[in-house]
């Protein structure tokens, strides 16, 4: 994938991957390819021992690309499709360029650069092993792939991605790359792929998971260990190369969908709760009731994410700020209560909020069960 995607646009979103020209990807993975040689050729035997490689890797990869790849230039091309079958077509596509990858790759993975990669630390760019180059070449290559993929899908789930802001940055490389999500890729692989090839793709997930430690060198340390599984297999050629370079990547495709179409799901809620609101002050401090209603659980992901997105939208939309509210450590039902009773009128938008805020995870435990039904009694105004 180039700094100028142009590709993208090649592939018609109606497009079976069977029927895309082969020549055409070969041709654009083989440019691709050689500029990624050459950007692995300026690193030292430090940058890949140490892990630094990656952070000069994610600059190189994202900075040109996010500049030109928005939410606009895929409308362009794929105008009125709707979003999960551009991502279903891109997740192909970047399958089909890694498996071509990984052919053109293979020659490269054996015992020899094994041995290599863990002695290479003090060498210069110079005297970096040639192999070794091809080596780093195929796991570059293939971590731009994926990191753009997940980029694609977060513009095209409308999920705000900020490269530039560490946050964000960590966010796509954890979903790229199914950073402390090792169980979540394993269950994904026994639906993704073929009977035949699973216990190979296991293998490669079955590694250490990366769960703490924010810095992009000890990423780079993770994907390099990784990958090295391609090395470890005695005889590995050029169809278990293709293999765990399509498989994986779809795995990678596969989870981006699920983190980054879950979370549109609950930003469209938020954003349908706080345009429906008559009451928003008292939608917010409802809402956070419900989200609350066990104090003995943890705040899942998914509330989380819908109270977030539910105050900056009801601050924008209604221009209301509750600082008593953002100031709160443990919520008062009885404070709440007193709000609800206070407020005359028809509340049954406050209801109709607090009924799909306590859906937004799919379980409705009975703490909440109970609140619920406290507030559907308040605000029966018949």
């Amino acid at each position: 994938m180039t700094d100028a995607p142009t590709h993208v646009a090649d592939i018609d979103a109606g497009t079976d991957a069977d029927e895309v020209d082969e020549t055409a990807d070969r041709k654009v993975v083989e440019e691709e390819q050689a500029q990624i040689k050459d950007f692995v050729k300026g690193l030292s035997g430090e940058d890949i021992k140490s892990g630094n490689w990656f952070t000069k890797l994610a600059a190189h990869a994202m900075n040109a690309y996010t500049e030109k790849v928005d939410w606009q230039y895929f409308q362009d091309r794929y105008a009125g499709v709707p979003a999960d079958v551009i991502v279903d077509q891109r997740i192909k596509m970047a399958s089909r360029y890694a498996a071509l990858e990984g052919g053109l790759s293979a020659g490269a993975y054996t015992a020899t650069v094994a041995a290599t990669i863990g002695t290479a630390g003090g060498a210069s760019p110079a005297t970096v092993p040639a192999a070794l180059t091809t080596v780093m070449a195929d796991v570059a290559f293939i971590s731009q792939l994926q990191l753009r993929l997940a980029y694609d899908i977060s513009v095209l789930y409308r999920v705000p991605i900020n490269v530039h802001d560490p946050e964000d940055l960590w966010k796509l490389i954890r979903v790229a790359f199914t950073i402390k999500s090792g169980e979540a890729a394993n269950k994904t692989v026994t639906k993704a792929i073929p009977v035949m090839v699973r216990p190979l793709v296991k293998r490669f997930y079955s590694g250490s998971v990366l769960t703490a430690g924010r810095a992009l060198p000890v990423v780079g340390k993770h994907l390099l260990q990784r990958n090295v599984i391609k090395i470890g297999i005695p005889l590995v050629g050029v169809p278990i190369a293709v293999l765990l370079n399509r498989y994986t990547t779809i795995v990678a495709g596969r989870h981006a969908r699920a983190v980054f179409r879950n979370e549109a799901r609950v930003i469209e809620l938020a954003e349908q709760l706080s345009e429906r609101a008559r009451h928003p002050q008292l939608t917010l401090w409802v809402a956070w009731l419900v989200l609350w209603a066990d104090t003995k659980a943890k705040i899942a992901d998914d509330e989380a994410l819908l109270i977030r997105h539910l105050v900056r939208l009801v601050r924008e939309r209604h221009e209301v700020v509750d600082d008593k509210l953002a100031n709160v450590v443990d919520i008062d039902p009885a404070e709440v209560w007193k709000r609800v009773d206070a407020e005359p009128g028809d509340l049954s938008d406050v209801v109709d909020a607090a009924e799909r805020v306590a859906n937004v995870t799919g379980e409705v435990d009975a703490r909440k069960k109970a609140i619920l039904a406290e507030l559907r009694g308040r605000c029966h105004r018949g």
